[in-house]
């Protein structure tokens, strides 16, 4: 069997990184446009010019707020018509999956600085394509991974706590995800199965979660950045990103995709929709008992989601789960790398007892 992984071609982590964009981004080309988050271009258009002066002509352009066909297409026609040989994307997810988007189109080389550490999209040559109300469309498998992938932890440290422990839910995923994929011999994103090193780090990344999560929380509450806050930040960005990409995805993210189909849910993070549909992954396939109660302690010691109330759905239909359930289980999802049948009926029957657990340890 042959089996692949891929991987960012540069790293760059630590507080102040920012500051050293120009100089990595000049390794790329010369003009560069940068698909900038509308918050981040107010708090940080400064540095990003600063950082760009002398080394490279950098146009700044501000993110439409969707990561659509539609924004793909303006941005990548803005992109063209300047010339640009590099495209950066600054700012959270969807802004960073546009920039890769726009950059594919172009053939252009790309680099990623995420402003947050709540996804485990940076690293990946993937984008995920969302409709421009919000709803999960598609994922645009890209050629190549990122040229560049930088994060100013300083700047991770600044944002909402809420942005990080939802990093930490996407994160959570990977291992449960990974080892299904491996006891199924399931294709990670390549279509291949992955190697022992994608298996081995997306062991770390959860057990970096279970030992450094909680103190990690406390330290972006604080703003102030610790070895802790630098270990889940590189769990969330690069150890889950090269965990789901090279190990493979399965139920939690594929539950996520079918709960985007519910309206009550836009207003919740990724991260914090893929909590559920980990706990529900767990429910679905059995795990033991000791595994639950790890990972429901974990959740609730860092605040993510237990019950379906948690991410908007306190009085949903069994009607409208079973939609949800149905799209989870949809011809090309990644459920079907699970090692056990699935249907949309036990998929809806795990969501609801997750939900159920959730409430009986909140003692509601």
């Amino acid at each position: 069997m042959i089996t692949t992984a891929i991987f960012p071609a540069r790293y760059v982590q630590g507080e102040g990184a920012l500051d050293n964009l120009g100089e990595d981004l000049a390794r790329l080309g010369r003009k560069a446009l940068a698909v900038v988050d509308p918050f981040v271009l107010k708090t940080l258009r400064g540095r990003l010019v600063d950082a760009a002066a002398g080394r490279l002509d950098l146009d700044v352009q501000e993110f439409g707020g969707e990561c659509s066909d539609e924004e793909i297409a303006r941005l990548t026609a803005l992109a063209r018509a300047q010339g640009a040989e590099v495209v950066a994307g600054v700012g959270g997810g969807k802004a960073l999956d546009t920039a890769k988007a726009v950059a594919h189109e172009l053939n252009a080389r790309t680099a990623i600085v995420p402003t947050l550490a709540s996804t485990d999209a940076p690293c990946s040559a993937l984008s995920v394509i969302y409709t421009a109300d919000g709803a999960f469309k598609r994922y645009l498998v890209l050629p190549r991974n990122p040229d560049l992938v930088l994060v100013d932890t300083g700047v991770v440290a600044q944002a909402p706590v809420r942005f990080l422990v939802s990093g930490m839910g996407d994160a959570l995923s990977t291992w449960f995800e990974a080892e299904d994929c491996r006891i199924k011999r399931g294709g990670n994103m390549t279509g291949r199965m992955g190697p022992m090193t994608a298996f081995s780090l997306a062991r770390l990344c959860y057990d970096t979660l279970l030992e450094y999560g909680v103190l990690a929380k406390s330290a972006c509450e604080q703003k102030v950045v610790t070895p802790a806050l630098e270990r889940i930040v590189e769990a969330n960005t690069l150890l889950s990103g090269l965990g789901f990409e090279s190990g493979g995805l399965a139920a939690a993210h594929a539950v996520h995709n079918g709960l985007t189909a519910l309206e009550e849910t836009h207003h919740y993070w990724h991260g914090e929709k893929v909590a559920f549909g980990t706990l529900t992954m767990l429910v679905l396939t059995g795990r033991p008992a000791a595994v639950l109660d790890e990972v429901y302690g974990f959740c609730r010691s860092v605040g993510l989601p237990t019950t379906l109330a948690d991410i908007g759905l306190a009085t949903v239909s069994d009607e409208r789960l079973l939609l949800a359930a149905e799209r989870a289980c949809a011809e090309g999802e990644t459920i079907h790398n699970e090692p056990y049948e699935v249907t949309p009926r036990r998929v809806l029957a795990a969501m609801k007892a997750a939900d159920a657990e959730g409430r009986r340890r909140k003692g509601l």
